[in-house]
């Protein structure tokens, strides 16, 4: 299943839909091609602005998918809590109806926020329709909410790689969220 295509053109196409997204990504040219600001600040092993730029740049559904996948190049092993809300998030991924991503959010919530894991629970759940459980008024998600909360999961995993496996991980996860962003076919894991 290709899942992707950069849905903003340039830097400032991304930052015209998302003004918020200026604080997260920081200095930018305007009128650079997304892609190649993308490839750039990748390659220059800028990990908060390319993790950044990335969350943002790709459909949400894709994003979460491009999320989970980067946590599972991260880490090896997750507690059951972590495994739950991967799984879910990645349900929504690949069944995105309005059950799976209440669930996603119903794990999201419940979830230590302080794990990656939660926030793609909670990216998933963020991906539209209303963010507050059903016996409530509904409240929809805000634009930004489900690319800042991949955002939040890659950077937290991010701060807890090793020195030394950080850049070789982060390349390649990176690599991965720019194939996707191109609808270019990749390898599992």
């Amino acid at each position: 299943m290709v899942m992707g295509q950069a849905r903003f053109g340039t830097v400032q196409d991304l930052l015209q839909a998302y003004p918020m997204a200026r604080y997260d990504i920081g200095k930018a040219e305007a009128d650079k091609p997304s892609l190649d600001f993308l490839q750039e600040a990748a390659d220059a092993g800028n990990w908060h602005q390319a993790v950044s730029f990335c969350a943002y740049l790709l459909p949400r559904r894709v994003a979460v998918a491009w999320g989970c996948r980067s946590l599972r190049r991260m880490f090896d092993h997750f507690d059951a809590d972590d495994s739950r809300s991967l799984n879910f998030a990645e349900t929504w991924v690949h069944q995105s109806d309005e059950q799976s991503r209440n669930k996603a959010l119903a794990v999201g919530n419940a979830n230590d926020p302080e794990q990656p894991a939660t926030w793609l629970a909670l990216a998933a759940g963020w991906s539209g329709g209303s963010v507050v459980p059903a016996e409530f008024a509904p409240v929809e998600a805000k634009p930004d909410q489900a690319a800042r909360a991949v955002r939040a999961a890659v950077l937290i995993g991010l701060c807890r790689l090793s020195r030394d496996s950080r850049d070789r991980i982060m390349t390649t996860c990176l690599k991965d969220g720019i194939q996707l962003a191109r609808g270019e076919p990749r390898p599992p894991r």
